[in-house]
Formats: C-alpha cells, structure tokens, sequence
C-alpha cells in the first residue's frame, strides 16, 4: 500500500489510491481535482514564505450577481467559468494578456426554475473529460459542450421543475459515464442518482433513492454493513403508506469513484417533510451514502449516518478516498465530516464505520455506536409539534454543510471549511402539493458557543482529532484547496481570500474581493510556467441568499430560518460576481 512519508520524519500518512488521484499535470479538470476528491495539488511554488507577494493577474465578471459556489477549470491554455443561474459557460484564453474571451454558451434554462430553487439559484461547477465541459443547469438539463468551440455537442432534460427538481451539482465523469442528481429534498421530490452516455447523452440508468428495491437498484450484490440497512424493499417499509413518494433523498452534492473497485460514492439528502412526526421510521435510503456499480448503478452496500433524520441532516457531502493503516492492517476508507457533527471514517469497500468523532459543538446526539453503526439521538432534543426546541446543535444546515474539504498526503490533515451554529426549531403539520415547499417546520438559526459562526478546521486523520483551527465571524461556506507547498487556500463570507500555513494554521496572506466568497479555489501551471490560484467571489447560497436575493433582514424565519443568523451580512457585503486569479510576480 502507497503512502507519505515526509523528509526527516518517521510519520506515514493516509494517501489516496493512484489510480483515483493520478500524478499533477497541472491542470485543474474537475472541481475535486481527482475522483478520491482531495482537492490537493502537488504544486509548490507558491510557499508560506513568499504568498504574500501574491498579486491579481486577471479577473473576469460572470455578469450574474448571485451566489457563486462554482469552480474554474483549467485544461491547457483555457479556463472554464460557470455563473449561477442561468449557467451561462466561459472560456478564458489564458495564452494571453488579461485572459480575454474565447467563446460563451448559453443553454437558456427555463426562467421558472428560479421559484423552485430551495436556497439560492447555484451551481457547484462544470467538469471536463476528453474534450468536452459537462454541467447541470437549474431547470434540469445535462449539457456537453465542446471544450474548443463552445458548440453543444448534446443537452439531455433529466428533472422536472414543476414538481420542485433543479439540479445544482456538479457532474462527475467516469467510465464513460455522466453522473448527476437532483435537487430539491424542500419540495418533496423523490431523489434520484442518473449515469448518461458520455458521448451521446442517453441515459444508461437511474437509481431512486426511495421506494421499491427495484427503483433502488437493490438486487443479489447488495451488502451493506448493519442489520439496519438489511431486508427486503425498506424504502417503502422503513416509510408510512406512500410517504415515500414524496420522500427526499436527493443527490445534489458530492460524488466519488474508486476505478481499482469500480465503485461510485454518493450520499443522500434528508428526508421529506424535515417533520419527523409525519414519517415514522428509518425512512431509507435517506440521509445516508452509497456505493453503487459505476457501470450499472446497482447497489453494492449502504449506510445511513441519520436514520430518521430529525434535523434536515442532508447526507450529500464530500467524501475522501484514502489508503491508511487502521489498528495495524491495511484499510481501504473514504472519510467524510457529516453534517451531524462527526468526521467519520469508512471502510469503502464494505461500509464499515471505523470512526465517528466529533468536531462542533452536539446538543442532539451522543455519537455513533459503532456495533449497529447508529447514530444515537438524545430524545429530550427531538423537535415536536406545537412546542418550541431550542439549542439544537449543529443546525439544519449542519457542522458542515456541501462545502468541500482538502486533504494533503504530506501532513496528514483535513482542511474543513464548516458552521458554527445551532437552532430553535417548531415542527408543524406538512401538506404535500407538487412544485411548493414540504416543510413542516419553522426554524430560527443562531451562532453556536462562542459567538462565531463559522471555522475553517485542520483534522488530523490517523489520530481522528483537531490539529488547529481558525474561527470567523460569519460561517465558512466556500470550499477549500491545499498544495504540496504546505498551503491551503479558502474564503470568507465577508470577502477575504485567505491562505493558510497549512502546517501550522497561520494565516500568512489575505486579499478583499468585492462580494463574500463561497466559491471553490483552484490552483494550476498557467501557460506562462507560474502557479495560479483563482477564486470566483459572488454572495449567495443558503446562509448569503440574504444579500443575493435582497431579502428583509427582519425576518427571522427568512431562507428556511438562516436568515436569523445573518442579519448583520448586509452591513459586511454586497452582491458580486467576480472571477480573480493571483500568480507571484
């Protein structure tokens, strides 16, 4: 088994698998980096010694000033850049002064997909493989456009926005095969999970991820872990009659792949209505991660980090492929921090839950029992009907939310952008009528202890603990990237573009952009030899939609109750949407 082992020291550190984190080539493809989802480059030029000579190169507006949570590609001598609705790509050519325009695409989605859209109308970014940019547009469509010409090479319509789905995430490319899920668990869609032909378009299979176990794509090859996860169609059983139709589980954030096992990775948002009253039961396969066959989408395990979930616990963030030593053998593992509060380590081949440690503040469980694999709730913390529950740490929107993580096989760390918040939360009868929100719930989000809302964390993995942290007044919602010159890079909702010692948590350099970030950094080798990190600025998402969408900061229960929170971000920026790269000089 591969591994790290820093000059002059004895330390051997998790590494992720070869073949899903190939060797840098300097490019930036996809916004993980590689399917282990590390987001580190092996780049070094640019050091904690000399970052703060980092100056502005270029920038370039997006002309849409609403949250920007994309990434910037970069393949040979051009940057790709998507907006927000309506998902307008660019090409940049970056051979030459000021990166000027190549060409534009515009697939014109549908104005009415604005209504529908949960929490701002985002879109987490393109990805590119042999030749061409894939990406989702807010009404539903999967487009290919040729990455030379801009010209469409297919659009495929796989959602239906009026019965609430969007798609905000970003596709992942693998076996010659498209990727993508849908959005829009507020709204009491059913989620789902769609492979499509990467040269044509057609759809090659689809996996809900409720209902029936031939909806699910749960056949003879399905072995999950827990007796929990085990019996015959639980997406209908673990559901009151028909609720599951209605049910959530949408795949709307991050997917890994594993080529040596040939397994795809992807969790599941929360359940529908966030009333837990009205859903008795585990409510599968919500809340929750699985590996599937690339090639044919079955289902080979399943676990669910909150069963019956009670707090909108969406189950979709990033997940890390790494090789480690655990208690003296070899393990295959994907570490992921749950919006639960817990980093947890998973064996990836079998979906054994190795770890579950806490890294925010936990009024509402007590961890996770690692014989059942439960997550064990505190019962006088549960929200009822009619009754008030205050102090629910984390929030709705978790210990962390989609914002991805980094991690760097020469210190060992995970770099966790993430919340520090909790709620007051009143649940409340929930009617289902397609294409309108399915709640049930009226929340208030606050600051968590402390008084900060937000922290960017380094985790040690091997010793499953906090190596330092950094606290920010608002939460950290954009993603983060660290390279092999011991620096990681992530922004602030007030507009900071900060790098970070990625050792030791100082923050060696900071530049102010015109809007909050809650972007994903890349860095590349520009086609001048120079190491370049660009950044796109622009406010929105769920905690910024207060600025982005111009809401009434009087309103507490606004933005599914985030608008308590954020009152105050109106007097700390304004809405943007700003691309801005930086090089040594």
């Amino acid at each position: 088994m591969a591994s790290a082992q820093p000059s002059g020291s004895a330390k051997v550190f998790p590494v992720p698998p070869s073949s899903a984190a190939p060797p840098d080539d300097g490019q930036w493809t996809m916004p993980a980096k590689n399917v282990a989802s590390t987001r580190y480059s092996e780049l070094s030029e640019i050091t904690p010694e000399n970052v703060g000579n980092l100056r502005v190169t270029f920038t370039f507006s997006v002309g849409v000033n609403r949250g920007q949570e994309s990434s910037p590609l970069v393949i040979g001598g051009t940057m790709y850049v998507l907006s927000p609705y309506p998902n307008i790509l660019y090409a940049l050519d970056l051979t030459k002064p000021g990166a000027p325009l190549k060409w534009q695409y515009n697939p014109k989605p549908e104005a009415a997909s604005q209504g529908v859209a949960c929490c701002d109308v985002v879109n987490r970014g393109p990805t590119f493989a042999d030749g061409h940019v894939f990406f989702n547009t807010l009404d539903g469509n999967v487009v290919s456009v040729d990455a030379e010409t801009g010209r469409e090479a297919w659009k495929t319509k796989v959602g239906n926005i009026h019965i609430g789905e969007t798609m905000t995430m970003a596709p992942l490319v693998a076996r010659g095969k498209v990727f993508v899920g849908n959005s829009g668990g507020e709204f009491g869609v059913r989620g789902w999970i769609q492979a499509l032909d990467q040269q044509s378009g057609k759809v090659a299979w689809k996996a809900f991820n409720t209902g029936p176990d031939k909806d699910v794509l749960i056949g003879p090859a399905f072995k999950p872990f827990y007796d929990m996860d085990k019996g015959q169609d639980l997406g209908v059983t673990s559901w009151p009659p028909q609720a599951w139709e209605q049910g959530g589980g949408t795949v709307w954030g991050w997917l890994s792949y594993d080529p040596d096992l040939d397994l795809l990775y992807h969790g599941t948002g929360n359940p529908g209505p966030w009333n837990a009253d009205q859903r008795p039961g585990d409510n599968k396969w919500t809340s929750g991660i699985f590996a599937r066959e690339a090639e044919t989408g079955q289902a080979r395990w399943f676990y669910q980090w909150s069963p019956h979930d009670l707090y909108d616990w969406d189950g979709i963030n990033e997940q890390i492929l790494l090789d480690m030593t655990w208690q003296g053998q070899p393990r295959k593992v994907l570490v992921r921090p749950e919006r639960n509060g817990y980093v947890y380590i998973l064996d990836r081949v079998t979906g054994e839950v190795l770890s579950a440690k806490p890294f925010h503040a936990i009024t509402t469980t007590t961890g996770v029992d690692l014989k059942t694999g439960r997550l064990q709730y505190i019962p006088e913390k549960k929200p009822e009907m009619g009754k008030v529950m205050r102090d629910i740490c984390p929030n709705a929107s978790g210990a962390k939310d989609w914002s991805p993580s980094a991690y760097s096989p020469k210190t060992g760390l995970l770099y966790m952008p993430h919340t520090n918040l909790c709620m007051d939360e009143e649940h409340m009868q929930a009617n289902y009528i397609a294409g309108t929100p399915y709640l049930g719930s009226e929340t208030r989000m606050k600051p968590g202890p402390g008084g900060h809302r937000g922290v960017y964390t380094a985790w040690d993995v091997a010793n499953e603990r906090v190596a330092w942290s950094i606290k920010e007044n608002f939460p950290v919602w954009s993603g983060t990237l660290v390279t092999a010159g011991d620096v990681s890079f992530y922004g602030t909702m007030d507009g900071w573009f900060k790098a970070v010692n990625a050792r030791t948590g100082e923050v060696v350099w900071q530049f102010k952009t015109g809007s909050g970030i809650i972007g994903q950094p890349t860095t590349y080798r520009g086609p001048d030899g120079r190491q370049h990190v660009a950044i796109l600025s622009g406010v929105g998402g769920w905690p910024g939609v207060v600025v982005s969408a111009d809401l009434d900061p009087r309103d507490g229960t606004g933005a599914l109750g985030f608008l308590n929170a954020m009152r105050d971000l109106k007097e700390a920026t304004t809405k943007g949407g700003m691309l801005y790269d930086f090089a040594l000089p």
